[in-house]
């Protein structure tokens, strides 16, 4: 019986010993290549590797994690007749919310154009008294220029912005024009 259990013994311990040699030999004899265009790939021959001018990875894991599908990419909506689907009570409360915080934020800027606009005064604003140099009354007439083309800039985006919450039906703001 102790010879059975010795010779056992020394057939796992060889066997051990045997894969102990061969598993790294193994290992070692799928390579894994990163080719140009952070390719990494362990698919190609060594013969294949060197033509497609790919480097051998040495002593750095590889770890590789699979993708996943992606869903495929729904078509945009165009607001040119294409409904969106009814909408929750709470997307509603938030669109009516919204609704509201750009109106009065539109109000808020076309009477901030009204008075950028009356100081403007067509392009011959009053002199200040620091002014008596003409170049400087200049710069601030082109200063006054460039605040009113921002306002009238942001007011076009409020609007846009209200039409997209209204499904393109309009802003439903006060109608004053933009000049």
């Amino acid at each position: 019986m102790l010879r059975v259990q010795a010779r056992s013994r020394s057939l796992v311990l060889g066997l051990c010993a045997l894969q102990a040699t061969v598993w790294p030999l193994a290992v070692q004899s799928q390579q894994v290549y990163r080719c140009p265009g952070n390719l990494y790939t362990d698919a190609l021959s060594q013969r294949e590797a060197a033509e497609k001018g790919c480097k051998t990875l040495e002593g750095a894991p590889v770890t590789i994690i699979q993708a996943t599908p992606r869903p495929a990419p729904r078509p945009a909506a165009t607001s040119g007749g294409v409904e969106r689907p009814p909408a929750s009570d709470d997307a509603k409360a938030k669109d009516a919310d919204a609704r509201r915080i750009l109106e009065a934020e539109l109000r808020k800027e076309e009477e901030a154009l009204a008075t950028l606009r009356k100081e403007f005064n067509n392009g011959e604003p009053e002199r200040r008294g620091d002014e008596r140099n003409a170049q400087k009354y200049l710069d601030r007439i082109k200063d006054m220029k460039d605040a009113i083309t921002r306002k009238e800039a942001d007011i076009a985006s409020i609007k846009r912005e209200l039409a997209k919450l209204s499904g393109g039906a309009g802003a439903g703001a006060s109608g004053g024009g933009v000049r």
